[in-house]
């Protein structure tokens, strides 16, 4: 019996060994390596075991992409985020061809998108996929785009997401917020980067910064 508990227990050690193995971080907490920013002038900086984005100004939009692409994947992160920011988190995105004779870089970051936002008194949004650039808005269909205090203001929230098919899924915090089949927008985002945005912000207003920790994920095959 003592030969065959101790058995079980390896098998069930290596089977968790193996799941864990499947999971690749796409921060190394030492640089911005495996990352290129996109788009905006926001600032995107290590701070100890974080990446934390800080507002610029009259810059448009900024996003921190992956350089490695992925389709079908599970991608889990923590966010804390000032209440006065709005964010997001880019997934299976891509950029807009870029002008002839352009100077610009790149060209707009559009895709899928899932909101970081503070509750506030009455909730809001966080977790639910937005079109960015799409010209499309809230791919969340209007009937469950329901105003939620998921996202705990001014602390740490993780994020899990699945996007498997058409079918993208996130919760906060352990509570499943969006459930999305949206056939359109796998057609046109199958694969993508993903972009950790630091949105543009008013005149007059800022700086106010997001940060990102413990980012990993695992691709489905």
């Amino acid at each position: 019996m003592k030969q065959l508990l101790i058995a079980v227990l390896a098998i069930t050690l290596f089977a968790q060994s193996s799941q864990a193995e499947e999971w690749t971080s796409l921060f190394n907490k030492i640089d911005l390596r495996g990352w290129f920013q996109k788009n905006g002038t926001a600032k995107y900086v290590v701070k100890g075991n974080t990446i934390v984005g800080t507002t610029n100004e009259g810059s448009p939009n900024s996003f921190l992409c992956s350089e490695k692409l992925y389709g079908n994947f599970e991608l889990e992160f923590e966010v804390k985020c000032d209440n006065a920011l709005n964010s997001g988190v880019q997934i299976r995105s891509k950029t807009k061809p870029v002008p002839k004779d352009s100077d610009v870089k790149f060209g707009r970051v559009f895709g899928p998108q899932v909101e970081i936002e503070a509750s506030g008194d009455k909730g809001a949004e966080a977790g639910y996929i937005y079109g960015e650039a799409t010209g499309r808005g809230w791919l969340t269909v209007k009937e469950e785009l329901i105003p939620h205090k998921h996202f705990k203001d001014g602390q740490w929230n993780h994020y899990r997401v699945v996007a498997n098919g058409s079918r993208i899924q996130t919760w906060i915090n352990g509570q499943q917020i969006a459930d999305l089949t949206d056939e359109p927008a796998f057609e046109s985002h199958p694969v993508g980067f993903i972009g950790l945005q630091v949105h543009g912000i008013k005149k007059g207003t800022g700086p106010y910064t997001v940060a990102w920790r413990k980012i990993r994920i695992r691709e489905i095959k």
